[in-house]
């Protein structure tokens, strides 16, 4: 064999490789029910959930505890997944901004004692979204 095709080889097992590992820690996304089921059989791999939170008819959040005067990095609020179950999720950060402005939120983290612990709030905010009217002078 010649020297170039034992270096093509090994390209192709290093990049066969990486797609390996990389494909290996992607996550899914999961409801709150699968999310519990994961939890108790040990698996605590990285998961997403997406879900919006629970708001009362006033539109004021429900259930949100965020006390930065005390522990800025503590944040507490009720979430309620695509299938309607609802959980509290922790979130070890403060709040994100415009929060209460999100129409929907998906949340990486896992389970744990029945609580949701997020490591990462990605939120989708519809005045981010909504087109806006230029006026041509």
């Amino acid at each position: 064999m010649k020297t170039t095709h034992i270096l093509l080889l090994i390209v192709i097992a290093i990049a066969i490789g990486v797609i390996v590992s990389l494909t290996g820690s992607t996550s899914s996304y999961v409801t709150f029910n699968e999310a519990k089921a994961m939890a108790k059989d040990g698996d605590n791999d990285k998961i997403h959930v997406v879900g919006k939170i629970k708001k009362s008819s006033s539109g004021k959040i429900e259930g949100m505890e965020y006390y930065p005067e005390q522990d800025p990095n503590y944040f507490k609020f009720q979430l309620m997944d695509t299938t309607n179950t609802e959980m509290s999720v922790v979130y070890g950060n403060p709040k994100p901004a415009d929060f209460e402005r999100s129409e929907q939120i998906v949340i990486i983290g896992s389970v744990r004692d029945n609580v949701f612990v997020a490591d990462k709030i990605l939120m989708k905010c519809p005045s981010k979204y909504t087109e806006k009217e230029v006026k041509v002078g």
